[in-house]
């Protein structure tokens, strides 16, 4: 098979890394891919806004299956287009994308379905006045603000009082950033628990679990400061026992897969479930209609199954014939950062070390681009360090110790990954 795979983060490293594995893969093209996905690749330059640019690439290298990593394109409606002109492609239709690219689509179409999560309200963008005056009558601390769309994991604030919820309401309604994000706002009811990802592969009828991870958003030890895109993430996580992801796939999985299909809008790709896990179970925090980055790079090196293999067979509705099989290694995720980021950060920084690191540890690419032979910072992720252990205490040793390997100026990383997981192993 000759595959395209659309994207350029952590999380397109390591899927093309994950499908460069395959024996049924002749040729991998990445668009527009970074210099990680090099390795393993073939480096496109496409902008994955231009579709008819993308079309006729697919056509003119005989591509087999087109592979979207990131969820712009998708909401977008790339599968749609791409699938009206005969070509395969894995990742859901512009309609199932909604269940991310809309927070009040997504919290609808849960409500009328009976999949747990939290209470919510939706304003429009002329409404946000009304949405303060609402909050602070009631008075109920932290509450949760979300841009409807797309804002690249900065559109969700976790608000302590009122004055924080009146000052993130003037950014979601002054900032440049969120101007098509937030033409609408939902207002959610802050959730108790703890936070856990759950990654499912669907060909629209059949799904299967691939993996479960816990992701860390926050730019700040001990999960403080301001939402990022993921700043680590580690799996499995022991916050999720046998017992509840049997529940999660009963009660959100199943569910979520059922109604889509019977609303004849087939979800077919990943499906990202953020859950939060509470006193009373599994509560959706938010659905994503591709994989996590960065727990894709804690999760894929986990799967022993063909990656590739699945994808094809979700493709062809016979992911039904096909095995999820997951190794016994537990893997921490670090993710190596340019300070001041999600805010203001420079780029441009040589990094050196990443040769040094030990074979049995990866580094996956983010933001950084090559010259001369170099390797050089060019974003606000730059890199995401992964190792593997017997136990989660030793994954954790294991990636720390590679990423001290690892320099650039204004370099920043959290360095409490996955501890939150170890209260639960004795």
């Amino acid at each position: 098979m000759n595959v395209l795979l659309l994207g350029s983060g952590g999380r397109e490293h390591a899927m093309a890394w994950s499908i460069a594995k395959s024996d049924r893969l002749d040729e991998l093209f990445i668009a527009p891919g970074n210099p990680g996905t090099a390795q393993v690749g073939t480096n496109v330059d496409l902008d994955l806004s231009e579709f008819d640019k993308i079309l006729a690439f697919i056509e003119e290298n005989n591509i087999s299956l087109t592979v979207v990593g990131p969820e712009k394109p998708l909401v977008n409606g790339i599968t749609d287009f791409l699938e009206e002109k005969g070509h395969k492609v894995f990742g859901p239709s512009k309609v199932a994308a909604q269940l991310e690219g809309s927070k009040k689509f997504a919290n609808e179409f849960m409500k009328e379905n009976r999949i747990p999560t939290a209470d919510f309200q939706t304003y429009s963008r002329d409404e946000f006045d009304k949405a303060l005056k609402v909050i602070k009558s009631k008075d109920e601390y932290p509450v949760v603000l979300k841009a409807d769309g797309l804002a690249g994991g900065k559109g969700v604030f976790i608000c302590e009082s009122a004055e924080e919820v009146e000052k993130r309401l003037n950014d979601l309604k002054e900032d440049e950033r969120f101007k098509e994000a937030a033409q609408k706002l939902v207002v959610e009811e802050f959730l108790r628990g703890d936070e856990a990802s759950v990654f499912v592969i669907s060909d629209g009828k059949t799904a299967k679990i691939l993996h479960y991870a816990q992701d860390h958003k926050r730019i700040g030890e001990g999960d403080t400061g301001l939402n990022t895109g993921g700043m680590g993430a580690y799996c499995p996580t022991p916050v999720i026992g046998d017992r509840m992801l049997q529940r999660v796939e009963k009660e959100v999985v199943l569910p979520t897969i059922s109604a889509m299909l019977l609303d004849e809008n087939p979800y077919k790709g990943i499906l990202y479930c953020g859950l939060m896990i509470t006193e009373e179970g599994p509560k959706v925090v938010e659905f994503n209609c591709r994989l996590g980055d960065p727990e894709a790079q804690a999760v894929l090196p986990s799967l022993e199954s063909d990656f590739l293999d699945l994808m094809d067979a979700a493709v062809n509705e016979q992911l039904n014939t096909k095995e999820v099989k997951i190794d016994d290694k537990y893997r921490c995720c670090v993710v190596m950062a340019s300070d001041g980021y999600p805010l203001d950060y420079e780029k441009g920084k040589e990094i050196t070390g990443i040769d040094d690191v030990a074979e049995d540890a990866l580094v996956f690419h983010a933001g950084t681009k090559a010259k001369d032979g170099k390797i050089y910072s060019d974003g606000g992720r730059v890199l995401s360090v992964v190792g593997a252990g017997d136990s989660l205490k030793d994954s954790i040793k294991k990636t720390y110790a590679e990423v001290k390997k690892i320099d650039f100026e204004n370099k920043y990383y959290r360095s409490d990954i996955g501890t939150k997981g170890l209260k639960y192993i004795s």
